[in-house]
This record gives structure tokens, sequence and C-alpha cells, in this order.
């Protein structure tokens, strides 16, 4: 599971980004062109690719050890930015530590606070890359900077907190294209080869029409304790960030955001509608805004169904793995941690004795590949951009979000027209901000209640 805490202690983290100085670097992805010569992407001699690291967490050094154990260098590290001066220290000496003079960012090239990511980006030149690595509800506004700015990106998921920011990272990423610009999105399950060739026998017919998408993620996930009287509320929420709508759009969007981004490209289409149904155990102590528990279904145009199933509770059942059915036959499309499980089976029964055809075991994980193919697009000047298709993946997101906690069906396009925000001036935010929503009494912050609570 991809831990939620941005402490890179240790970036070795199981089956995640932090997992990549495990793996990556021991093979070549499939798109990346072993053996042919590499243009300096600079007018300058100097060919060297330089990255500006924002958002300092595990996601942010698992990315950093990406681009550098991809064969698609020289790269080099040149500033780093954080709203926390310890966490970025500690970033900063866990990757030094690994990866030595490729980590040039001395100290008045490693910014603090609520400015930082713009010092960082400010530093870069065109050809090199923004790692907007920190939080969704600061995402688009970090994205339009750089594009302003002429600078490639690659941005973490998710992307947006809630529609109006959606659509602000669709227009910056139509900027982008105009300028000739790459963006890379953080749904690495598109660059698994092994997804890719599920994908093309379901284009194939392999599978006949596709009738139903299961996707499960159940696997017990924290509580937020009270704040700690010494602490800043506002820091507090920044730091917990999958507890808080404003931040990151909630846990479920953060994670749950892979198996939707899954499940629309199976379909290769946007849903019309979701609804779905969740809530808290009664005895929840939990102080965040998340609930525990969730079931949506999706609507396609086609009267497809699509269901997502989540729950973050101990003690319970466990399963993190997405199925397709068709008319023929089932496949599995995902498995446990995003690995590259994938296969078909004889009839729809998805089960281990009635496979019909399995795939091997990737030789590149996910997190690398996509790095390999960004980087390999700025040295060869291939288009892509990620930008629009990573949004309306976040927007379905935000559709099924927004069905549990309000109790009601939402449909695509009063989505996409919605102007709700949670946090309208996140963009101006400084330290001395009051936080956007305050805890009660026992320390507990809002949470959604279906029939009351609006999000569109």
């Amino acid at each position: 599971m991809r831990q939620h805490s941005h402490t890179p202690n240790s970036i070795r983290q199981k089956s995640s980004r932090r997992d990549v100085l495990k793996w990556s670097g021991k093979a070549v992805a499939a798109s990346a062109l072993a053996g042919v010569g590499i243009p300096a992407v600079h007018a300058a001699e100097d060919s060297t690719i330089r990255l500006a690291l924002i958002g300092c967490g595990g996601r942010g050094c698992g990315a950093v050890a990406n681009a550098f154990d991809s064969p698609n260098g020289p790269i080099k590290l040149v500033a780093m930015a954080d709203f926390f001066e310890n966490r970025l220290a500690n970033a900063h000496k866990v990757l030094s530590e690994q990866y030595h003079a490729r980590v040039d960012v001395p100290a008045e090239r490693r910014f603090v606070g609520f400015e930082a990511w713009r010092q960082a980006i400010d530093y870069l030149r065109p050809g090199d890359v923004a790692m907007l690595t920190g939080y969704a509800g600061f995402r688009p506004r970090q994205l339009e900077y750089a594009v302003e700015k002429g600078i490639n990106v690659f941005m973490e998921k998710s992307f947006a907190t809630d529609p109006p920011a959606v659509r602000q990272v669709i227009k910056a990423g139509e900027a982008a294209e105009k300028k000739n610009l790459k963006i890379a999105a953080g749904l690495q399950c598109r660059h698994s080869q092994n997804r890719q060739e599920l994908i093309k026998r379901i284009r194939d017919g392999q599978l006949g029409d596709i009738q139903l998408i299961r996707a499960y993620r159940m696997q017990p996930c924290g509580p937020l304790d009270p704040r700690p009287a010494a602490v800043k509320d506002l820091h507090w929420q920044i730091r917990n960030f999958t507890h808080f709508l404003w931040v990151s759009g909630g846990l479920f969007a953060e994670m749950n955001i892979h198996q939707i981004d899954e499940i629309c490209w199976i379909k290769d289409a946007w849903p019309v509608s979701a609804h779905g149904i969740g809530g808290r155990v009664a005895n929840s102590t939990d102080c965040s805004q998340n609930l525990d528990s969730f079931t949506i279904e999706w609507t396609f145009p086609d009267g497809t169904k699509a269901f997502d199933v989540v729950r973050w509770l101990p003690n319970c059942h466990t399963e993190f793995a997405t199925y397709v059915h068709g008319t023929r036959c089932a496949a599995q499309f995902s498995g446990s941690n995003h690995e590259g499980t994938v296969h078909t089976y004889k009839d729809q029964r998805c089960i281990g004795n009635n496979t019909a055809w399995r795939a091997p075991k990737e030789a590149v994980t996910p997190w690398q590949a996509e790095w390999d193919v960004l980087l390999d697009a700025i040295r060869h000047d291939r288009p892509h951009n990620e930008a629009k298709r990573a949004a309306l993946s976040n927007l379905a997101d935000i559709m099924g979000r927004a069905a549990v906690h309000s109790g009601k069906i939402i449909t695509w396009d009063e989505a996409m027209a919605s102007n709700f925000r949670f946090c309208p001036n996140i963009d101006r935010l400084t330290d001395d901000s009051a936080p956007p929503v305050q805890a009660d009494a026992q320390g507990r912050y809002p949470v959604p209640i279906p029939g009351q609570w609006t999000e569109i």
C-alpha cells in the first residue's frame, strides 16, 4: 500500500513509488529507446535535465529516484520546496546519501513556505521538469505557473479537489499543448505493460462486449487523532493532507483515483452519472473528514456499470484488485498494490484454476515506466501531455465522492459545470491564514452527512 505520510525516512516502501530504489533501473521500459543518441534539450552544450522537487514527501522522493534511474539521463535535482523545513531537510539528506552528486541543492535553493513552490520553479529553465508532488489542492495553480514559465511538468495524483480546479488543470494542459510542453500525470498504471496488453485484447474483442467492471480497495487505514495543542491548526491540516477535503480531496479521492482511472480506461469513455453509499462505524473516534466505507456505481453512456468498493477498517476482509467482465469471459486487470497482476479467465469465474492467459511479471514498474516515457518525450521532442485525461479521471473520482457524501445521483454534466470550491482562497493562503475548516470541542472536523452535505 502506498503510504500517506510524506516523511521519506525510507524510500523503499512495498509496491509504491517508494519501492523504486529496489526495482528501478534494472531494465528499460519498452517505450524507452535504448542505444539511441540523446540530443541536448537546452541551448547550451550541457544536456542535463534539471528537476525541481515541490513536495518533499515519500511520493516526491520516490519520483526523483525514478528520474535518476531512467536510461534517459543525465538528470540532476537542483531545487527543492516544501511547506515544512524539517521535511525538506529529511528529504535532502535521504536523497543526497543515495544519489550523491546528482543532488545539487545547496541551502540557497531549498525553499520553505507557501511561496516556496514558485521560487523553485523560477530556478528552472526550458527543458527542465517541475515535479509537483505535494497536495492536490495547490496543484492546479502550480501547474498553471510552470506552464506560464515554459517548464515541463510531472504532477502526482490526485490533481484537483473540486470541479473548478479540474477545469483549471484542463486549461493549463491546453496551454501546455500550444507551447509543446510535456506533462506527465501520476496515474502510473497507464504505463503498465501488462495492462496495456490486456487493453489491446479487450479492444480486439477477446472478452466480448464489456458488461461490468469491479474495483476493490479494501485495506485498513488509520484514523486521525486530535490535534496536539502545540501544533498550529493550518499546519496540522496540511501535514495530515489525506484527512482533509480541502487539501487533498480526502483519502478516497487520493487513493481511489487509480481504480477509477482504470475503469475509465477499460471503457474508453467517461461516466454519465454516479451514485453510491458510504458511512462510518457507529463508535468512530476519527477526527478527520473521511468516511470509512464507500460503494459507488458509475454508469457509462452505453449503460455499462462499474463499481468501486472501499473499506478502510481493520480486522475485515481485504481486497485490492480490478476485474472486468465481458460477454465472452472475465479478466483481472490489476492486482494488490497496483501490481501488474493481469490475466483472462475461461468464463466469468475469477478464480485461480480458471485462468486462460496470464501476463508475465513486469520487468519495469509502472512508476519507473512513466518517468522513462516522460524523459524520452523530452529528449526526442515527442508529444506527451496527460493533463486533460488525468483531470477527467479526477472528475469521475469527484463525482463518485460527491454522490456518497451528498446521498444523491451526480451527473457528469453537473459535476463539470459546478462552481463549488472547498477552499476558494487556497491560492492566497499564507502561514498566518485561518484554517479552512474548524474542529469541534472534541477535536473533530466536519464530516459529510448524506442528505445534508453539498460539494457539487
